[in-house]
């Protein structure tokens, strides 16, 4: 008989109890390694489907496909024991009804082992919203710029920058609130009234480029690390890794075309004959 240690994964209560409390601390991850890296240090992996544009060079989220969601969010949990993980539900996946939401949903759920979706969209999701909760499936919800409108807005573009855009975002906020969503993202939102939503509704607010008075923040891991070489205004970069990396390819670079290079004698040396 062998015994087995138990890691303790972070849980919906957990992240909830955030609330106007110690900040969420989020990224996307989207592979294995990187996921072992961040694992101890965050409460929230976030498998973003941001990886169109970061791992596969799309213009933007919406040729992302479910099937790319599962097999990424797989490699995330494979490398991760105690952040609590969740999934970007793609576009085309949940929008028709909350039936076929659900249907996807739990495909993410059953196949990758996480522990919640995420979906965009406010009063207009909140059925769909309501319907997942109801069925077991945790969600979190995203509101103000939500990428996978671009065409629709015509643009990325920072929300509720005139007093007239408040009302229908914060109504967004209560919707998704009162539907049983457990925490929510507020995306390319004007500082104020971010600040104004967090201290409204009962349920975390997680931040990317909006105000430092949300219950937390995420970002793209890539832009935080210096890998995107354009990253967003409201990005502080922790690290260089993309000149890092681009001086070490160059430097092997060199070293093989000046065969610098161990031989296959030095790393599998013949044996001595007897």
């Amino acid at each position: 008989m062998s015994l087995q240690t138990q890691t303790h994964r972070i849980t919906v209560p957990e992240i909830r109890a955030h609330k106007h409390a110690k900040p969420v601390v989020c990224l996307t991850c989207y592979h294995a390694h990187t996921a072992r890296l961040l694992d101890q240090h965050v409460d929230l992996i976030l498998v973003g489907d941001s990886l169109g544009m970061v791992m596969h060079g799309l213009e933007n989220t919406l040729g992302v496909t479910l099937d790319m969601m599962i097999t990424h969010a797989k490699a995330v949990m494979r490398g991760s024991s105690h952040a609590l993980v969740t999934v970007d539900m793609p576009f085309g996946t949940y929008e028709e009804s909350p039936q076929v939401a659900f249907r996807n949903a739990a495909r993410i759920i059953q196949e990758t082992g996480a522990t919640a979706v995420k979906l965009e969209g406010g009063t207009r999701m909140a059925e769909t919203i309501k319907y997942l909760t109801e069925r077991g499936i945790p969600v979190i919800g995203h509101i103000g710029l939500t990428p996978q409108m671009v065409h629709v807005k015509g643009g990325f573009h920072t929300t509720g920058r005139t007093k007239e855009e408040w009302p229908a975002l914060e109504a967004d906020a209560r919707a998704v609130a009162d539907a049983g969503a457990f925490a929510i993202v507020l995306e390319g939102m004007a500082e104020p009234l971010a600040a104004k939503i967090t201290a409204e509704i009962a349920i975390p607010t997680i931040g990317i480029g909006a105000s430092a008075a949300c219950d937390g923040q995420v970002l793209v891991m890539e832009d935080m690390l210096g890998l995107n070489p354009n990253p967003p205004k409201f990005v502080r970069q922790y690290a260089q890794l993309g000149p890092a990396i681009e001086a070490a390819v160059n430097a092997y670079a060199s070293d093989v075309r000046e065969r610098r290079f161990p031989g296959a004698e030095n790393v599998y040396p013949m044996k001595k004959a007897q």
